[in-house]
């Protein structure tokens, strides 16, 4: 048999594992789900997940389920005797035990008349191929309609799972009579610790470290947010709230999580309620770092004509990031990839791309204006922003690629024990550059440094100086030496200009 031509079915076969609907979490629901016209064969997929052999410390086993599967052909259907619909659990290692072909033409999936001429199986059946690590897989049982019945059941029975893999179920039917073949009931994946698929299960654990990190940042900004109350800018009320919006949803990650694995149901409000704090954190969280690279409290009291514009961006990367993270995790079961996400992540990488660029191009306006101002105190942070906000980027770029080759090297999700490291890494990464710019603005006794100013100050005066607003974006600065100096007003022309380079 021809493995490349294996492996294409195998990927035919997997592409239509999103076909059932009205899913929750490990309880996968099929509710009068029809059959599709694959190769030689009629196929509906019942799900994919990992699933881990029985753990010896709990004395609980793992299994799939089946319970109340009803098949259902039509009425033209029943005036003739119909073959056997196929149920087959495989692991993603035995895919090519399944199908075959008599020349090395295309895979089928059924027994062709050729292959039964040559005596390899029977015309109808399914080709199978014992495994070798298990004479006993792929399992396939059968379910036959009786007389002219137009409904057959599959007797509720539990399949165990003794060894840990990536399992795939499917329906198949290879008799043309039953193409209109319809499906109802449900099916119960398990692991020894409960129901959550073996990729999420390690996301369980990291959304408690997550927890206790954003816990501990909280606890130190909010200790210094509380000491220096008075001396608070708008820039650090906007961090506090970043800051509750991340812990916040890592715990409500958390027990999603754990609501997941508890009881199998993974209600859908719930977690749409968690990913949009996501989004919303997510969407805060660009729109500070394009602010603070705007030079806003720092350079310029107000974001001016570009406000609106920001505010236009935000709203736009929400949405995609909603839709895109509702499609990921919303309903999902399986422990594979679907591809709409392929199609929904284009939009939340071109609005990520278009940020960078303006960040980058913001950032280097606001470095151009604080050198030639000499603030000093001041360049020296946003030199260091600059530099954590590249090195970011560049370590982005780097696990994008990872994650392209990390996909396209596991296309049959084998390596799946180490997979949830790519959804954790994102958190992580935006977790360590909220402690770089925690540090940098961190509230202080001299917090009013980073206070709009268009004196041109070095590091030896700026201790010594402090901001006080009067008026509508009118600034005055008052100095505690002996010596004042208060030689510049508000110079609209640099904001004026500030825009159009923006």
């Amino acid at each position: 048999m021809d493995s490349r031509s294996m492996n294409f079915v195998f990927v035919l076969l997997c592409s239509f594992i999103f076909t059932a609907s009205n899913t929750f979490a490990s309880i996968h629901i099929y509710d009068h789900q029809p059959f599709t016209e694959i190769g030689n064969a009629y196929l509906l997929s019942g799900g994919s997940e990992a699933i881990f052999s029985p753990s010896s410390s709990t004395n609980q086993p793992s299994y799939i389920r089946f319970e109340n599967i009803t098949f259902w052909r039509s009425k033209t259907a029943n005036k003739h005797n119909a073959g056997p619909i196929h149920v087959i659990i495989f692991e993603a290692s035995d895919r090519n035990n399944i199908g075959g072909s008599a020349y090395g033409g295309q895979r089928a999936i059924c027994c062709t008349s050729d292959l039964a001429k040559m005596g390899g199986c029977i015309q109808g059946d399914i080709l199978r191929r014992p495994s070798h690590t298990d004479t006993n897989w792929p399992l396939i049982l059968d379910v036959h309609f009786k007389g002219k019945r137009l409904a057959t059941t599959l007797h509720s029975q539990q399949v165990s799972i003794t060894k840990t893999g990536m399992y795939n179920l499917f329906f198949v039917a290879c008799d043309p009579k039953l193409k209109d073949l319809v499906m109802s009931g449900k099916t119960i994946w398990k692991n020894p610790d409960g129901y959550l698929p073996g990729r999420m299960a390690p996301l369980k654990k990291f959304y408690v470290f997550m927890t206790l990190a954003y816990l501990c940042l909280a606890v130190i900004w909010f200790l210094q947010y509380v000491r220096f109350w008075n001396d608070v800018l708008q820039l650090q009320h906007c961090i506090t709230t970043v800051i509750g919006l991340g812990l916040f949803e890592m715990i409500l990650w958390y027990f999603e999580y754990v609501n997941f694995n508890d009881t199998g149901i993974r209600p859908v409000f719930v977690t749409t309620w968690v990913v949009t704090i996501g989004a919303i954190r997510k969407t805060i969280s660009r729109l500070l770092i394009l602010s603070v690279s705007m030079g806003y409290g720092v350079v310029r009291p107000t974001l001016g004509g570009l406000t609106s514009k920001v505010l236009l961006l935000g709203l736009t990367y929400f949405l995609a990031s909603e839709l895109l993270d509702i499609t990921e995790y919303v309903g999902t079961i399986n422990d594979v990839s679907g591809r709409a996400r392929l199609l929904l992540v284009l939009p939340d990488a071109f609005l990520d791309a278009f940020l960078i660029l303006w960040i980058f191009t913001s950032l280097s306006s606001t470095l151009e204006q604080l050198q030639a101002k000499r603030s000093s105190i001041k360049l020296d942070i946003y030199r260091k922003f600059s530099n954590a906000l590249a090195a970011t980027v560049i370590a982005s770029v780097a696990w994008i690629g990872y994650e392209v080759y990390f996909k396209a090297t596991d296309p049959f999700n084998e390596r799946w024990q180490s997979a949830w490291i790519i959804t954790a890494f994102w958190d992580i990464l935006a977790f360590a550059l909220l402690c770089v710019i925690c540090y940098l603005w961190a509230p202080s006794q001299s917090s009013q440094r980073y206070a709009y100013s268009e004196v041109g100050e070095d590091s030896d005066d700026e201790e010594s100086q402090s901001l006080t607003k009067e008026g509508r974006g009118e600034v005055s600065l008052v100095k505690q030496e002996k010596n004042a100096r208060n030689d510049a007003s508000f110079d609209e022309e640099d904001d004026t200009e500030e825009d159009k380079r923006e």
